[in-house]
């Protein structure tokens, strides 16, 4: 039996958004049923908006159907069994006579059934019956529909050259003016940025002239608290000039900025962190590696609480004075005893390190003797060392 062609409530669509209305959900792979009768309109996408359902046809471009939220008397739904999938049901009130033209004229049937093959009709339903409640197509004069009678279909749809330019030129000019909009915040954005920046300078200003009255405590917990937002004085080629001045500086600066995500890190971190952590903290001032790297080798030199070391493998990373390797090797060995086996992935998952880090723990365990390697086709993981328990 050929599917039924009714659904006489629907009428076609280009699948545009109308000026007053807003996108709710949308679900794909529906199909969609005239009654207890199967259509034509096989697997589409339907998206639930403040003042109609659209169906898209998920195969042929240009084939879409709406049914404007009004049409909609109650909803129901009928569970999945093992042959059949979830559906809604769409019970509606008699169509309009001065409808949009759609796939039918009229239909023996009331109410129409979305099949939800792959899931997700609960939280539609929900949704759909929050929509009807609130009915915003109230609220707004609608006008007219973009439909067939339009662009004077010769056939069953709309799919000439003539609708699909224009739906792209529509979709052309919203893309243009939510790019336009976005460029406009992000001007914003950064000319607050450069107030805060401002505001800042200004207060350290103060603070400075004010040494005598504020004391030491109160000092280190203001200048604390504009690092922790990102937008401490930083410093710069243009405060402290480009020789050596400026890295001496800068090596300071990053000290004091390191010391806490040090602490969090299990005092050490990748050099490459540190450049991108110290140059998102510093705003629009921002830094090159070089100078980043120049400043880290002065930190022995200043008598600062961090080092820079080199592992074997070449990787550069920062760590503090007080980091120890031998607790370090411990603590490797006892979470390889206690889990059988560990691979770098698994350690960085365990204590919240990066993964080339965590490699670089269990090499310098293994260089100690303190766990052996086993290098095979699915990877590199390391084991107690039985030997040293002999």
């Amino acid at each position: 039996a050929t599917p039924s062609e009714k659904m006489d409530r629907f009428s076609w669509t280009d699948g545009v958004f109308l000026s007053f209305e807003k996108p709710v959900i949308q679900q794909p792979s529906i199909r969609l049923y005239d009654g207890e009768n199967k259509t034509s309109f096989d697997s589409g996408t339907v998206r639930l908006t403040t003042h109609r359902i659209m169906w898209d046809d998920d195969e042929q471009e240009g084939r879409a159907l709406a049914l404007h939220h009004s049409l909609v008397k109650s909803l129901d739904q009928s569970a999945s069994t093992i042959t059949k999938s979830a559906k809604i049901v769409v019970h509606l009130l008699p169509p309009s006579l001065h409808r949009d033209q759609g796939p039918s004229v009229s239909s023996q049937f009331s109410y129409i059934k979305l099949s939800f093959r792959k899931g997700g009709q609960s939280d539609f339903l929900s949704l759909y019956k929050q929509t009807l409640s609130r009915k915003a197509w109230e609220v707004v004069q609608k006008p007219p529909v973009a439909s067939r009678g339009d662009v004077k279909p010769s056939g069953r749809f709309r799919a000439g050259i003539v609708g699909i330019e224009r739906s792209m030129q529509e979709k052309k000019h919203a893309t243009d003016k939510q790019m336009s909009q976005a460029f406009q915040d992000l001007d914003g954005l950064i000319k607050k940025a450069k107030d805060m920046v401002t505001l800042a300078d200004r207060f350290a200003s103060k603070l400075e002239e004010k040494k005598g009255s504020v004391t030491d405590d109160e000092t280190i917990a203001f200048k604390s608290y504009l690092l922790s937002i990102g937008i401490a004085n930083p410093v710069t080629r243009e405060t402290h000039g480009s020789g050596g001045v400026y890295h001496r500086e800068l090596a300071k600066q990053l000290a004091q900025f390191l010391q806490k995500p040090l602490e969090e890190s299990g005092g050490i971190m990748t050099l490459a962190d540190v450049y991108c952590r110290f140059n998102r903290a510093r705003g629009m001032e921002l830094v090159s590696p070089d100078d980043v790297s120049s400043a880290c080798r002065l930190f022995e030199q200043l008598r600062l609480p961090m080092r820079v070391k080199k592992f074997d493998s070449g990787v550069l990373v920062v760590q503090l004075t007080s980091h120890s390797e031998d607790s370090v090797v411990r603590e490797t060995k006892e979470l390889t005893e206690k889990t059988g086996s560990l691979t770098a992935e698994e350690l960085s998952r365990t204590v919240r390190i990066s993964v080339l880090l965590a490699k670089e723990r269990l090499l310098l365990t293994e260089h100690k003797g303190q766990i052996c390697r086993d290098d095979s086709v699915e990877g590199l993981r390391f084991y107690p060392n039985l030997f040293t328990r002999a």
